[in-house]
C-alpha cells in the first residue's frame, strides 16, 4: 500500500480526500497538513510514496517551494499539484519545481485515483484544462514583444476574464493590471481588449 500525505489548509478538501483514498486497497492517507514546514518536519516520520500538495497555502511556504525543497529531502517521493489555479506560470513553475502532476480541485472522485494510479506507474496526471494550457504552449509563436506578465494578462482576456478577476488570480491590484493592458495595446497598435485579442491570435501569441 502507497503512503499519502496531503498539504492542504482546507479542512473540509482534506476530510473528502482521506474519505476517498483509505476506501482503496491501493493508497493510504498517512497525515494531512495545512502548513507546508509542518509537513516538511514530519515528512521523515510519514515517508510518503505520494505527496498531494495545494499551492496557496497559509504560512511563509507557497506549494511550489514546498515541492521544490520535499523533491530535495525526498527525492522518490513523487508529487500531485492540487489547486484552483489553471494560469501557464503556475502550471510551469510546479512542474519545474518537481511535480509530476497537476490536478484541478474540481476533479471528480474517478479523476484523483487515476491520478494516483498514473503516477504510481510512472505517468504525469493532469487534468484535461491543464493537459491543453502544456500542448497549447508547445504551438505558440515565442516571437511575442511581451513581458511575462503582459502574456498572462493577455491569455487571461483572451479566457473572458475581468479586470478585477485577473488582478485576484495574479494577486495584484487592478491598477496593475490596467498598467499591463495599456502596454500591451501600445505593443499592438490596438485600442481595444477585442482587437488585441483578434491580433495576438493571428500572430499565434496565445
Amino acid at each position: 500500500m502507497k503512503k499519502i500525505i496531503l498539504i492542504e489548509d482546507n479542512i473540509d478538501i482534506c476530510v473528502g480526500y482521506k474519505m476517498l483514498i483509505n476506501m482503496t486497497k491501493q493508497y493510504e492517507i498517512v497525515n494531512y497538513y495545512h502548513q507546508a514546514d509542518e509537513a516538511l518536519k514530519n515528512i521523515w516520520k510519514d515517508k510518503p510514496d505520494i505527496a498531494l500538495i495545494d499551492i496557496d497555502l497559509p504560512g511563509g511556504m507557497n506549494g511550489i517551494e514546498a515541492t521544490q525543497k520535499l523533491k530535495m529531502m525526498m527525492p522518490s517521493c513523487e508529487i500531485i499539484i492540487i489547486t484552483v489555479f489553471e494560469n501557464s506560470v503556475k502550471v510551469f513553475d510546479s512542474l519545474s519545481a518537481g511535480a509530476t502532476g497537476y490536478l484541478t480541485k474540481n476533479s471528480n472522485q474517478l479523476e484523483v485515483i487515476d491520478a494516483l494510479d498514473q503516477i504510481s506507474n510512472g505517468g504525469s496526471p493532469m487534468s484535461p484544462a491543464i493537459a491543453r494550457m502544456v500542448v497549447g504552449s508547445f504551438k505558440k509563436n515565442n516571437n511575442n514583444p511581451f513581458t511575462e506578465k503582459e502574456l498572462l494578462v493577455l491569455e487571461a482576456l483572451v479566457e473572458g476574464k475581468s479586470y478585477r478577476s485577473i488582478a485576484q488570480s495574479f494577486e495584484v491590484s487592478i491598477d496593475a493590471v490596467r498598467f499591463h493592458i495599456k502596454n500591451i495595446y501600445l505593443k499592438l497598435q490596438v485600442n481595444t481588449k477585442e482587437e488585441a485579442i483578434s491580433k495576438a491570435k493571428i500572430n499565434n501569441w496565445v
